[in-house]
């Protein structure tokens, strides 16, 4: 094949394991060869509308088969595909529809009225809704084979950042960068060609696709695609699938471990739980251990597809609250601004270099260039080494607070309070202060039907952290925001709560 790509993946597949079951969803499966067939159709049915090597293909939907042969579909043409976040508002997607150039728009028929809603002024000339249109169209086109040339370092999909910080960056992935983190979760997690992955973290996020899914179908194992997160789902599914691997953000595995049937729920068939996204609190890590589960943590960034730091199942327990050492093909260094290594215990920056990291953002060359140093992407995320090598990460760079000239990571603080009986989420932030320039407050969902008392709370933290790092006050909030991936957008909080006449606000002095 002239197609080194993922759109050769499913070929390459089905001339292997043609029978074995690559997706489930709902009440329907499909075998490697059927994804095959799909996505080939659709391929011929896309360059028969006008889509073309290099044109941009979106999608936009909740997770269901047509979301992968769409991805296979544009990697067998040579083109790229733009995954679309379903939780964006209507000029959101017209900002990266636009800003990515895209030619061809498949969406779900969920969000149907959204883009008819959508403005003028993108390159999308091609619409397929999924469903009867999407069907008719891909019975209707040829099935024979298409070989575009693809090489490793085309790109395969532009993936947007969350905008955690401001407007998204399309972050370019190219085929090898994919194909690369794929074989590193291989070798690091030991997947095996039976494994059945629940796949409900949605797959326009990094994790979802690349650490969970995109593996899984290298091996041959089966995808349980679920179109939306639900705790008690979740369990059902773990026991009428069999399911052995999992992926989530902390978020997702703590709903799960508050639903009533988790302590008599059958999770025998589980094997592999990874997890991402943000710090794994020490309260959820034992959660799990009291039912023989272990995490498998990880940490990575979109900009580097994104796994970067891994925590075998060896040092589970002994370094749990590590994100763990490099993935085998990942170089990582935790460096002070000049580059040179921190010593251990010193707090520094996360960078790292592989064949898995970008080559940079979609049409922000000055961006790009700003973003690497010496072939070196710089993370923004502050982090230690122990004397084993071990990586811990503190919080992002620019979620640090400085008071009175010490720094407080937000990360450590809020370990200790999720510690509390009663406090189900929460968030540390820095607020304006008049002596010490900046002050942490806390942010925090209590459990349902909870009365929490702020001095309490805060006294609990006392001879557990440092007095410049418990939060001067406490804020009590009904849910914290969060990306649909689960990260916590620290900036909307802050936007909230991080002035002085903020709602709610309780605390000391």
């Amino acid at each position: 094949m002239r197609n080194e790509g993922l759109g050769s993946w499913p070929a390459r597949r089905a001339r292997k394991t043609p029978h074995r079951t690559a997706l489930v969803h709902g009440g329907t499966s499909f075998t490697y060869a059927q994804l095959y067939d799909r996505a080939t159709r659709l391929a011929h049915a896309l360059r028969a509308r006008g889509v073309r090597r290099g044109d941009r293909i979106a999608y936009l939907g909740p997770n269901h088969p047509s979301y992968l042969e769409t991805l296979f579909a544009a990697g067998t043409l040579g083109a790229v595909f733009v995954p679309l976040n379903t939780r964006l508002a209507g000029p959101e997607i017209a900002f990266q529809l636009s800003d990515s150039g895209a030619r061809a728009l498949v969406h779900a028929p969920s969000h149907a009225g959204l883009v008819a809603g959508l403005p003028g002024g993108t390159d999308v000339r091609v619409y397929v809704e999924v469903g009867a249109e999407y069907d008719a169209l891909t019975a209707a086109a040829a099935d024979d084979p298409i070989d575009e040339p693809v090489t490793p370092d085309d790109t395969c999909v532009i993936m947007y950042t969350s905008g955690t910080t401001g407007r998204p960056k399309g972050a370019m992935l190219t085929h090898g960068n994919l194909t690369w983190n794929a074989l590193n979760v291989l070798v690091d997690t030991d997947l095996i060609a039976g494994e059945r992955a629940l796949v409900s973290a949605p797959l326009f996020h990094t994790a979802g696709l690349n650490m969970l899914t995109l593996p899984v179908l290298l091996k041959g194992g089966t995808c349980v695609l679920v179109e939306a997160f639900d705790p008690g789902a979740t369990l059902d599914m773990i026991e009428r699938h069999r399911i052995t691997f999992m992926f989530g953000v902390p978020t997702m595995f703590e709903q799960v471990a508050r639903h009533p049937r988790w302590p008599d729920a059958d999770l025998s068939s589980l094997r592999v739980l990874t997890c991402g996204g943000s710090p794994v609190s020490t309260p959820l890590i034992a959660a799990y251990q009291k039912r023989g589960l272990t995490f498998l943590q990880g940490y990575g960034m979109t900009e580097a597809s994104p796994g970067t730091l891994f925590l075998d199942a060896e040092h589970a327990v002994d370094k749990a609250g590590s994100a763990g050492v490099p993935h085998f093909f990942s170089d990582v260094r935790v460096v002070r601004p000049d580059l040179t290594p921190v010593d251990v215990g010193e707090t520094g920056e996360v960078v790292v270099r592989g064949p898995h990291v970008m080559p940079g953002y979609w049409g922000l060359p000055e961006e790009t260039a700003r973003s690497f140093t010496d072939g070196w992407f710089r993370s923004g995320d502050a982090a230690r080494v122990d004397e084993d090598g071990y990586v811990h990460i503190v919080d992002r760079i620019k979620d640090m607070t400085i008071s009175g000239g010490e720094n407080v990571y937000p990360a450590e603080v809020e370990d200790l309070l999720l510690r509390h009986p009663d406090i189900v989420e929460c968030a540390v932030i820095g607020v304006p202060d008049d002596k010490w320039g900046e002050v942490p407050r806390a942010v925090v969902v209590p459990r349902e039907g909870a009365v929490l008392d702020p001095d309490e709370v805060l006294a609990s933290l006392s001879g557990r952290l440092a007095k410049y790092k418990i939060p001067k006050s406490v804020v009590l909030a009904d849910e914290l925001p969060r990306t649909a991936s689960g990260k916590l957008l620290k900036s909307r909080v802050r936007k909230r709560y991080g002035t002085p006449d903020s709602p709610k606000e309780q605390g000391c002095s």
